[in-house]
């Protein structure tokens, strides 16, 4: 008799075990498509928000994005805190946007000039095509914003440290210096991030024929470097190594950058 209590205890011990692990599982699974569901909405208001953008400008509000999502703001401030944690979130959309486009053009295995190029001409499609998602992230104070939360700073400082990288590859693989590749580089980024912002305000000529005088002072820069040193590159010749990066969104950290060779497998 005492064996057949023991068993029928154990028996409803482990039946209260399972019905807890089955809950817990249900509950879990509840809370993971509650997750899904929210990050997808938070992606469609993120979506109304670039339309409500490109329709009223940089001073578009909250009760804009709330027309364009079909909701209203009670609905909208449901996904986020305020107006800041909606421009932080337009920011990292403009981050995908720029480096979907970017990362497949300074990596891809051409001559140095086409290569060059089809770089700039990624930016400027991108802020062509977003102006004032642009103007918005670059040039709109935001008051409750974190101090460490400005995208373009980052997206700057990303690429800059991602041209470093390729640059030092490629002056290291000439024997030239390397020391002069970080300079180098954030003078570049500068120099198109300016110039795109003075093409924006007065478009005085085409997106192709910016991105050529571009293409041509940064070859300029690059040829005249080179010869320096009694290398002579010719620009629509590929270079016997491709050199590429990896590009991670975000506040540049160090070991987010690297520069490798080519080697036709994937990474």
């Amino acid at each position: 008799m005492t064996n057949m209590v023991d068993r029928v205890n154990r028996s409803s011990r482990a039946g209260g075990r399972s019905r807890d692990s089955a809950a817990k599982a249900g509950g879990d699974a509840r809370r993971d498509r509650w997750r899904k569901h929210r990050i997808a909405r938070r992606a469609e208001f993120v979506d109304a928000a670039l339309r409500a953008l490109a329709e009223h400008g940089p001073d578009v509000g909250m009760e804009d994005v709330a027309a364009a999502a079909g909701v209203t703001k009670p609905v909208l401030y449901r996904h986020f805190e305020d107006k800041a944690d909606l421009y932080l979130a337009l920011g990292r959309r403009g981050t995908e946007i720029l480096f979907e486009r970017l990362i497949p053009a300074i990596n891809a295995e051409l001559a140095p000039v086409p290569r060059i190029r089809m770089a700039l001409d990624a930016f400027f499609s991108v802020i062509e095509e977003h102006p004032n998602l642009y103007r918005l992230l670059a040039h709109t104070p935001i008051a409750d914003r974190p101090v460490d939360a400005d995208v373009v700073a980052e997206d700057k400082e990303v690429i800059a440290t991602a041209i470093t990288a390729l640059l030092g590859d490629y002056m290291r693989m000439l024997n030239m210096d390397s020391g002069a590749a970080e300079p180098w580089a954030y003078g570049i980024v500068g120099m198109v991030q300016n110039t795109g912002e003075w093409w924006l305000d007065k478009r005085t000529m085409s997106r192709d024929s910016v991105v050529e005088y571009l293409t041509q002072i940064i070859w300029a820069a690059i040829d005249g470097l080179t010869r320096q040193h009694g290398i002579v590159l010719d620009p629509d010749k590929p270079l016997d190594a491709n050199k590429v990066v990896t590009l991670k969104a975000g506040p540049a950290k160090a070991g987010d950058t690297v520069a490798h060779e080519s080697t036709g497998e994937p990474s």
